[in-house]
This record gives C-alpha cells, structure tokens and sequence, in this order.
C-alpha cells in the first residue's frame, strides 16, 4: 500500500547540507499498521511528510496504493490537480491537533470536505457519521477550547477520514496525551483499522505504541532504516536493536564464571513452565535477572534475562535443551564482571 524506494531529502541551509532521509526503503502492506520509531532527528517526520508530499523528496520514489505521488508531483512545489486528487486518499493526523478554533467541532471535519466541493447537507451528513464513529457526536456543536486533549484528536481523527482514505498517517499522534488518553486513541485507531480496512501509518517515539497497536514495525537512525519487519519476526531476530527496545531486560552476573543469556518465548513456549523444568533436567540453580511479558496482536510474548552457573561451555547442553523446547537463545555480552570472554567460536554458534 505504502513503498518507498531510495527516499532522499536534503535540506541546504548557510551553504550546508543535511540529509534529513538518507536512502529510505519501507513497505507497508494493505491493511497493516505499521510504526516507524526513533529518538529525535532520527528522520521520523520527514519521512510521513515526504509520503503524503508535504515536502519534496530530493530523490527517490513514493508511491501509494500503486500511484507514483513523486512522478505526480513533478519539481513544481505547488501540488497539482492530479497529486491532490491522490492526497485525498491520504488522512493525516498532527500531534497538536491543528484544530480551527473558530470553527465547532462539526465545522473542523467538515473543512476537507468543503475545500473538495461537497454540498452543504452531504457533508453535514457525512460529519456527523464521523463523529459517532469515534465517539463525539454530543460534541458537533462545541468548539475546540472546549474540548480535552484526547477529544481534540478524536476531531483530528475523524477530520482525517472525511474524504474516504485508504491511508491514514499519524504523526506523534499521542505525544501529548496522558497514559490513559493515549490508550483509548489508539484503540481508536486499531478498531478504525479493522474496521474500515484503512492502512496505518504512524511515527512514535513511544514502544509501548508499537506495542499496544502496530503489526509492523520499523526503527529509525540518521535518516535510515536500520531494522524492519512484523514485530514477531523481530523479537525473532537475534541481536534485534528493536526487540531490545520493545521488551528491554538487563542485568548483570552476580558473579565471576556466569553464563548469561537472554531468552525470547511466544506461542505455546510462553505458557511452558521451561525454566523449571530446565533446573530440574540438570539439576542446577538459575536466576532470573529481568523479565517482560506482553501480549501482541492476542499472543503472549515475552523476553527474559537469565543466569546459569558455570562459563559457555560448560552450559551447551542446557542452552540446546532451552532452544529445543522452542525459545530463542542468545547469550548476553559478557560483562566486567565476567572477567574474560568465552571462545568467540562457541558464542556465535549459541547465536544461530
């Protein structure tokens, strides 16, 4: 639904330039949401507005349910008749809301539908719908001063889906929520998701959003993609920069000649009790030294952090028992603590 190919955007300022998108491919399937994370300057806003055209990509393609907007939109920085009909299968949702505040909240909604020419009684009509869809219709006639803050998103919401999208962008749609706001706006958008089919696109720099809503997920440094894929797969993928994002667990050795290692469960490994039934196998003691466990998309999901006695290689039987039972198995950097390395052969076969 979403592809970008070799996405580049450089800004030129004092005769400097900055590469803002260094080369960005992304791929977001029909129906998905899918989150784009990152810390501040990584490139995440640049890139949903480099999507929908509201800025100009410096090379590169996008495309959007099989239009090319950068073929559309040409070198002109003013957006022609054909681009503009393709943004109108675009919703975007701002993190400040971006509200009228003259206009009630029925008016708001209604604005995108005016500036496409809809008549009066179809797009009150329509308006309204939206409004009962993301639970404001008592609120048509009040104005956005008199609205909280996950209310005024809901009209950002709702004034997005006025033209019928198939893609919705949201740009840190939940930064400034408090917790529980933030939860109900995302439920929001997962039930619009299944709902109407819409493909999502957001940028956070919240895990906890990619965990609560995104089938996929992408993370973001310098202007690139360093990581992507379904959020199974990369809590799959051993070393994940993401998954240890998602599900952080630390913990150092308690002492000198510890082997740890970090375990990732889901499906029915997550409901085995392997971990004593490892201790009781080879009768050893094991500390766990960090846990997460969540639920994604109705499966238990989870890492932990564990401490066996002895080096590597006096564990290989009990990490293969551990691997057989289902669980992935990488064994944690060794720290100061540890005094010397294992043998760098052992570690990357425990890694496979």
């Amino acid at each position: 639904m979403i592809t970008t190919t070799g996405l580049r955007k450089v800004y030129h300022s004092r005769g400097r330039e900055t590469a803002a998108l260094d080369g960005v491919d992304l791929h977001v399937r029909e129906g998905e949401v899918y989150g784009v994370v990152g810390r501040s300057g990584a490139g995440k806003s640049t890139l949903i507005r480099c999507v929908n055209m509201l800025e100009r990509p410096t090379s590169g393609t996008v495309e959007v349910a099989g239009t090319d907007l950068t073929a559309l939109a040409g070198r002109s920085r003013r957006a022609n008749a054909a681009l503009r009909a393709a943004r109108s299968q675009i919703g975007m949702v701002f993190q400040h809301f971006n509200l009228l505040s003259a206009r009630t909240v029925q008016d708001n909604v209604e604005l995108p539908l005016e500036i496409l020419g809809v008549s009066g009684q179809e797009r009150s009509r329509k308006a309204l719908e939206l409004l009962d869809l993301v639970g404001l219709t008592d609120k048509a006639k009040a104005y956005p001063a008199q609205l909280s803050g996950g209310q005024k998103q809901r009209v950002g919401i709702a004034r997005a889906l006025a033209g019928d999208p198939k893609v919705l962008l949201s740009d840190e749609a939940t930064s400034a929520l408090d917790p529980e706001t933030t939860r109900s706006i995302l439920q929001l958008l997962r039930d619009l998701n299944q709902q109407l089919g819409l493909t999502v696109l957001l940028i956070t720099h919240e895990m906890d959003v990619v965990k609560a809503v995104c089938d996929s997920a992408a993370l973001m440094k310098g202007g690139r993609v360093v990581e992507s894929g379904t959020v199974t797969e990369l809590l799959a993928t051993p070393g994940s920069e993401l998954a240890q994002e998602l599900f952080p667990v630390g913990g150092e050795p308690s002492e000198e000649g510890r082997t740890v290692v970090d375990l990732t469960f889901h499906g029915e490994a997550a409901t085995q009790p392997v971990i004593s039934q490892l201790s009781r196998t080879y009768n050893i003691d094991i500390s766990i030294l960090g846990a997460a466990m969540e639920t994604i998309g109705g499966r238990q999901i989870g890492r932990m952090r564990i401490e066996l006695p002895g080096r590597f290689e006096e564990n290989v039987v009990p990490i293969g028992f551990l691997r057989e039972k289902g669980l992935q198995v990488d064994v944690a950097p060794v720290g100061a603590a540890a005094g010397r390395k294992a043998d760098s052969t052992l570690v990357k076969e425990a890694a496979k």
